[in-house]
């Protein structure tokens, strides 16, 4: 939000200084967050002269250079280079001399110098507007009126006007602030309890004068939920014109453009009591009649920036009862706007359900300052004060005759009511206050105290403070006037001990973040919203999409975390990173079959390129598929995670499945989808669903034993096994054994050869087995060996090689 000093001082009684201003305003919540200062003319205009031109000639040296003689009254003309097609003998410009300094719009300033150009002497510049900072026309150099005086200074023919602008950082609760009229209030009601009792002065006490002859348009409201109250006028024989120099500067203080007098007239109020209003070209009205309505979805509307839109059925429109005008709140139409030749306006001011407003708003992507004001909600008892307001203000700018004032108000609101107890206070701000202090803030709020007892207050909210509805609310403002610098601080302070439903989740995802960060493993954070190009029909079909994207590259919620990894992965790449260890924790998104949408959360590891660089000694080995896995089973070790089985489902990816429920997989990322992010070494994807996960590692009882204190027996085994069986058969076997004291299994060799027979491997197995309560024999270890071979002649036809 944007505040101009000047133009908030004129509603305060008294004069504060700009620096002491921002002071309160960040104390009453109405955090400064930038302090400038503003001149609608940089530097002033200072040392600009005006001169005039008494002769021009042709520059020997260049075809679009002119060498002038200009008199600006000092005792000799000025030799002046000027390359403008439009200098003639007998105009009276805007010269700036050596020495003086221009401040081009958009540019850095310039002081002039002495200068040759092309050979000959400049003793200065002729200025076009942009090159001094009044617009941006660059057509030709300024041509003054005949009658402006030789040497007369140019800063004396404009009005200069230096302001400083507050930067506000509001809270999207704080409607009530959204105007300098607003915030004038706020800031008296701070004087009024810190130092003398004061009101601000407001805009809106004079009335228009109206002319019976002229007959006023009737107002008909179909939803009166979505528009609660409708005001309007009829103003005749208004001059559409440009703006005088003080409207425009003060909404050119604020970043607001001029375009017209009654539509500055608007921008103004807007900005001066936070009341949207919009004036319509009255003759484009048919029947003289303003109905508020919605039409049938698909109904086609062109608004003011020419576009044609598809309406939808819940948007709410003024119309003449056959065609619409205006989306009603938002956006103007493009017949119905105010035109130069415009010379009968009808002025509309009016209160718009939030919810209507902001579906639309967001539906048509129109973020106008209008919506934005009916979406945190307008004071409803000032459309008509601020309707005269804006009517007394076209009449003394652009002239006309105004009608009586129709004011449709089917049901008037009731102001809330708000109990609040003065315990409740000071439990809630820490700080007993003085009931007569609660009361002066209160009331300088525009509060009403209903009713008044030992116990508390009862008052009546504002229509201007929406956001106001529970006790606790009316806390908030009494400790902002009082200011939130002067929160007292404890110097006890008690707490009740709480649990955290969401404790043991966390503990058990920083246990696996901090696991895999010894392990090596960088944390990433990607953007959870993602590119639909990186999907597939079939895949998007399931997705949830986003309605107003900021870009269109990011339109979908990620249903899969694996292609913002491999954006980062290909983002290192690029620099030369190619030992890529990441892991990130984050949320996928969908929808189910019956349209209801979720959200998963899972914990995600992207391998790729050496995972040990070169060394003397030895030789970085390349992530490959095994990698992956062991570093998946590690993470399941670490949990306490035991008897689950990998199974394969598809080429290139296999799952990890415990009590029926999948846990994890791992994905050899196919070459297309690498190709598709320009990446050219292979990548491994580990993905685990971590509500699955956390549900197993909830379910395990963790199992304490003391380590045995007698010596382990170690057994190798090679088998001759088909070359196309799998460990996991091997180790299902093992587990199918049920031998107690066996306590690890460890591949360390497989070879392969014809000499073993046609399509066979020879699978070297190391086995350690220990009891904790004796030293086994021979005898005991003999026979556990012979039961594993037995399951494995049995169950993979394996031999035991000799």
């Amino acid at each position: 939000m944007t505040i101009s000093y000047r133009w908030l001082s004129e509603y305060l009684p008294q004069t504060v200084s700009p620096e002491k201003l921002a002071t309160i305003l960040t104390s009453i919540g109405l955090e400064v967050e930038s302090l400038e200062s503003f001149e609608n003319f940089k530097g002033g205009l200072a040392g600009l002269v005006v001169g005039e031109v008494i002769e021009v000639h042709p520059h020997p040296n260049a075809d679009k250079l002119k060498l002038t003689k200009v008199n600006t009254g000092a005792a000799q003309p000025l030799h002046i280079v000027c390359g403008a097609s439009n200098v003639a003998v007998g105009q009276k410009v805007v010269v700036a001399t050596v020495g003086t300094t221009i401040y081009p719009k958009g540019k850095e300033p310039i002081t002039m110098k002495l200068a040759k150009i092309r050979g000959e002497e400049s003793e200065g510049m002729i200025c076009a507007e942009d090159e001094i900072g009044l617009s941006d026309d660059h057509a030709g150099i300024m041509v003054l009126d005949q009658n402006t005086k030789i040497g007369t200074a140019v800063a004396t023919l404009y009005e200069y006007v230096q302001d400083w602008i507050y930067d506000i950082g509001l809270t999207p609760n704080r409607m009530d602030a959204m105007s300098h009229f607003g915030v004038a209030k706020d800031v008296c009601a701070y004087l009024s309890y810190h130092e003398t009792p004061v009101t601000a002065v407001s805009p809106l006490t004079q009335q228009v004068t109206k002319d019976k002859s002229i007959q006023a348009f009737e107002v008909m409201i179909e939803d009166e939920k979505a528009c609660a109250r409708y005001s309007g006028m009829i103003i005749e024989g208004v001059e559409v014109k440009e703006s005088p120099s003080w409207l425009k500067n003060r909404l050119q203080s604020i970043g607001v453009r001029s375009i017209n007098n009654i539509v500055d007239i608007t921008n103004y109020i807007l900005h001066e009591t936070g009341q949207p209003l919009h004036a319509f070209d009255a003759d484009e009205i048919k029947s003289n009649k303003v109905v508020v309505k919605k039409y049938a979805s698909g109904t086609k509307f062109t608004t003011l920036d020419g576009t044609e839109r598809s309406l939808t059925a819940a948007d709410l429109m003024i119309s003449d009862g056959t065609q619409p005008l205006c989306i009603a709140g938002v956006f103007g139409g493009l017949k119905s706007g105010v035109k130069l030749n415009t010379t009968r306006l009808f002025l509309e001011s009016a209160w718009f359900e939030n919810v209507h407003i902001r579906k639309t708003s967001v539906h048509h992507g129109l973020r106008t300052d209008a919506a934005t004001r009916f979406e945190k909600g307008v004071d409803i008892d000032g459309t008509v004060k601020v309707l005269e307001r804006a009517a007394k203000m076209i009449q003394e700018i652009a002239g006309g005759k105004c009608s009586e004032l129709v004011d449709v108000y089917p049901h008037p609101a009731q102001k809330a009511k708000v109990n609040l107890s003065f315990a409740y206070l000071k439990k809630l701000s820490g700080k007993l206050y003085p009931v007569a202090k609660v009361k002066t803030i209160l009331s300088s709020l525009g509060f009403e105290i209903i009713n008044e007892t030992i116990e508390g207050i009862e008052v009546a909210v504002p229509f201007h403070k929406p956001d106001i509805h529970i006790p606790a609310d009316i806390v908030e403002e009494v400790l902002r006037i009082d200011g939130l610098d002067n929160i007292e601080i404890p110097s006890v302070i008690t707490m009740s001990p709480s649990i955290d439903p969401l404790e043991k989740k966390e503990k058990f995802k920083d246990k696996i973040a901090q696991f895999l960060v010894g392990q090596g493993y960088t944390e990433i954070l990607t953007n959870s919203i993602t590119n639909s190009a990186y999907f597939t029909e079939e895949t998007l079909a399931t997705a949830v999409k986003m309605l107003n994207n900021l870009s269109a590259e990011l339109d979908v919620m990620r249903p899969s975390m694996l292609e913002t990894g491999l954006e980062t992965i290909a983002y290192n790449l690029n620099r030369q990173m190619s030992s890529i260890a990441l892991f990130e924790i984050g949320k996928v998104y969908g929808q189910s079959a019956k349209g209801s949408y979720y959200e998963a959360e899972q914990l995600c590891l992207y391998i790729s390129g050496k995972q040990q660089l070169d060394g003397w000694r030895t030789k970085g080995v390349v992530a490959d598929f095994f990698m992956a896995k062991g570093m998946a089973t590690a993470i399941f070790q670490l949990l306490g995670i035991q008897g689950g089985q990998w199974k394969q489902t598809t080429e290139g990816q296999v799952e990890f499945v415990v009590d029926k429920k999948t846990a994890g997989k791992i994905q050899v990322v196919g070459s297309k989808k690498l190709q598709s992010f320009g990446i050219k070494q292979s990548v491994l994807f580990i993905q685990f669903d971590l509500a699955a996960l956390f549900s197993i590692y909830q379910s395990k009882q963790v199992v304490y034993q003391e380590i045995s204190k007698y010596p382990s027996v170690e057994r190798d085994l090679a088998l001759v096994i088909p070359q196309a069986t799998p460990y996991e058969a091997i180790a299902s076997c093992i587990q199918e054994a049920k031998i107690g004291a066996l306590q690890e299994t460890r591949v360390f060799d497989i070879f392969e050869s014809d000499k073993l027979g046609l399509q066979k491997k020879s699978v070297a197995i190391n086995f350690v087995f220990n009891t904790p309560d004796k030293t086994l024999t021979d005898t005991e270890i003999d026979l556990m060996m012979k039961k594993l071979v037995q399951q494995f002649e049995k169950n993979i036809q394996a031999e035991v090689r000799k």
